[in-house]
């Protein structure tokens, strides 16, 4: 799992919708398709945030361990890549804990740009942040980061250079990834540079431990969606009423995470009433898996050239860096 909105959507010109309004059309939306589904961005309420940090430190989750080691290992060979005087624009930042790396080893960056949709969670960081960097601007943009969004006026003329860690890029259909890519570039501009993380293909016994970890925090986070969705938009689910199901589907190379109903039962939103039959399930998230060929194919499809990439020890993750002209 990891920090996924929604697919592409709204252009700007598109009218302006409140931040529970939209939640409220998407999940009645969901809900109402076949099968269900609940879009993964609205797992990141406070709580929803707190749980994935605390995911990322269960001994089964690999990703976040390994692309430690790779920013740790790798940074100043990425930052060889970065234009001076340039800002770094994070698409999802969350906790700001991978782009320390990055900072620093690139001393020469004008402005840090997290952009993350949870608002109160990613204020508290770049707070953070700025008593760790007090020479570098730290800009904070609250944005679903895969609708239009403005950067910042002060960054407008400066090089720009992406961070897409944390395998969020398999969070994405391949179609929405490269949807994304190319929204990407758009936002970053001519000559930009992107860093990615990409979680590789491996065993799937190593896969489904690390989403169905011991002690049961993947299950809350999954499980806490629907919890917002009670405080949020006036639902009624009963939380105990559904169970966490993830496993690694061979064929689609990807792990899916769902809800599944223990029983019969009904569920209101916003005033919207939705049956569930006995084990109906609402797809909650995919993670698709990647070989370096495959993710280099799709960001050459895209508009980006693979201008390097770095794996850690045990080849279970790697983190590209990609440009564009």
């Amino acid at each position: 799992m990891a920090r996924k909105p929604g697919v592409l959507a709204a252009p700007l010109a598109a009218p302006a919708v409140s931040g529970s309004e939209s939640f409220a059309n998407d999940v009645i939306a969901g809900l109402s398709a076949s099968p269900k589904r609940i879009p993964p961005k609205y797992f990141y309420d406070s709580e929803g945030s707190r749980l994935f940090e605390e995911i990322t430190r269960t001994p089964e989750y690999y990703p976040t361990r390994s692309e430690h080691e790779i920013l740790r290992m790798q940074a100043r060979a990425m930052v060889q890549h970065f234009p001076t005087g340039a800002a770094l624009v994070e698409f999802g930042s969350g906790a700001c804990i991978k782009v320390r790396f990055l900072l620093d080893a690139a001393r020469k960056l004008k402005a840090y740009v997290p952009v993350d949709i949870a608002g109160d969670f990613l204020n508290t960081e770049a707070a953070t942040l700025r008593n760790s960097y007090p020479n570098l601007a730290i800009l904070p943009v609250v944005a679903d980061f895969m609708k239009p969004f403005a950067l910042p006026d002060v960054v407008a003329d400066l090089p720009k250079i992406g961070f897409f860690p944390g395998s969020t890029i398999g969070n994405f259909e391949p179609h929405e990834a490269a949807s994304f890519l190319r929204h990407a570039g758009t936002i970053l501009g001519a000559g930009a540079v992107m860093v990615v993380g990409v979680d590789l293909v491996k065993d799937e016994a190593v896969l489904n431990a690390a989403y169905n970890d011991a002690a049961g925090v993947t299950a809350r986070f999954n499980l806490n969606v629907l919890r917002r969705i009670n405080r949020e938009l006036g639902g009624n689910f009963k939380l105990d009423a559904f169970e966490h199901h993830a496993f690694y589907n061979r064929d689609r190379k990807r792990i899916e995470m769902h809800l599944a109903s223990r029983a019969r039962q009904r569920g209101t939103v916003a005033g919207a009433s939705f049956e569930f039959r006995a084990g109906e399930t609402i797809h909650t998230e995919n993670s698709y898996k990647y070989s370096p060929q495959s993710f280099a194919a799709l960001a050459r499809g895209a508009g980006w050239t693979l201008l390097d990439s770095w794996t850690d020890a045990k080849g279970n993750f790697a983190v590209c860096a990609l440009g564009q002209p």
